[in-house]
């Protein structure tokens, strides 16, 4: 059933939720990466905290998932 669905969601354009917040959790490493050379290191502290939420948020979803 799972995949049925994936290949609909292809069909149409529609993203995994899990592989959308898997590219927001990326980006928010590579800004805080960027930020943590620039010197500004509350601004890292900050974003590294928003990504491990995130991470926590994807980690619940796989589980829910299966």
């Amino acid at each position: 059933m799972f995949y049925q669905l994936m290949i609909f969601g292809w069909l149409f354009g529609k993203k995994d939720p899990i592989k959308t917040m898997e590219e927001q959790h990326k980006k928010l490493l590579t800004e805080a990466r960027d930020i943590q050379r620039s010197g500004n290191l509350r601004l890292y502290a900050e974003k590294i905290a928003e990504a491990e939420q995130l991470e926590a948020k994807i980690e619940k979803a796989r589980a829910e998932k299966g």
